[in-house]
């Protein structure tokens, strides 16, 4: 028993350093959205110009 056992622990860690380090995960059609949207260039508002007043001025 104890070598079955040690046995599905070996396996278990070259399942998990197979999936962990060596097969490339696929891009999903998500993923490609998520990335094309953080690498666009985004779009600036000057919202300056809707700032009040200082208290005391009149403008």
């Amino acid at each position: 028993m104890p070598y079955l056992f040690g046995g599905l622990v070996v396996l278990n860690a070259i399942v998990l350093g197979y999936y962990l380090f060596l097969q490339q995960p696929s891009s999903t059609q998500a993923l490609k959205e998520a990335q094309a949207e953080i690498t666009q260039p985004l779009e600036f508002t000057n919202s300056a110009q809707h700032i009040p007043p200082v208290m005391g001025e009149k403008d």
